[in-house]
């Protein structure tokens, strides 16, 4: 459990530095923003506590926010993602359940599975962060089109890590 902890408290440091320090400095014009970060939720373990996903999400927006200077709103976003997670999670459950001590990636669930679940809390994530920062909806096709934008590339961020994440398990 300790190096569990460690472990995530080792990924946590490693997400917020390189989306705070890398990705908030890359500029794909205003439409496309790339958000790794969100990628701590979705591989929290399926038996993380509801009130601890809260938690983590709080911490990691108050962080996020700490590098871009944003008064809350990656805070409120990532809780809200957090929020939806346990209701999406509960939602797509496969017929058995979930095996105990897995973790939502693509390894145990499958990409179609995996696909669906992470594409829909970031796109959650991207449509708060993105309407709370235009706070109008005068612009709700720019903002939505740039949601839409920002979840497809932060999406292929995602399954790259996943990617990296992946352990054969064949033997030879």
């Amino acid at each position: 459990m300790v190096i569990n902890i460690i472990k995530y408290g080792a990924i946590f440091i490693l997400l917020v530095l390189f989306q705070g320090l890398i990705l908030n400095n890359i500029e794909f014009g205003d439409y496309v923003v790339p958000l790794l970060y969100v990628v701590f939720i979705l591989a929290l373990p399926f038996e993380t506590p509801n009130w601890l996903v809260l938690i983590i999400g709080f911490v990691l927006g108050i962080f996020i926010d700490s590098f871009t200077d944003t008064l809350g709103m990656h805070t409120s976003a990532t809780v809200f993602m957090a929020f939806g997670r346990s209701y999406l999670l509960k939602l797509i459950e496969p017929r058995g359940g979930y095996e105990f001590n897995s973790k939502p990636n693509v390894q145990f669930m499958g990409l179609t599975w995996y696909l669906l679940y992470a594409s829909i809390l970031v796109f959650l994530h991207h449509i708060f962060l993105f309407y709370i920062e235009a706070f109008k909806f005068t612009q709700f096709f720019f903002t939505f089109g740039r949601a839409i934008a920002s979840t497809f590339f932060t999406m292929i961020l995602v399954l790259i890590v996943q990617l990296f994440n992946y352990k054969s398990t064949t033997k030879s």
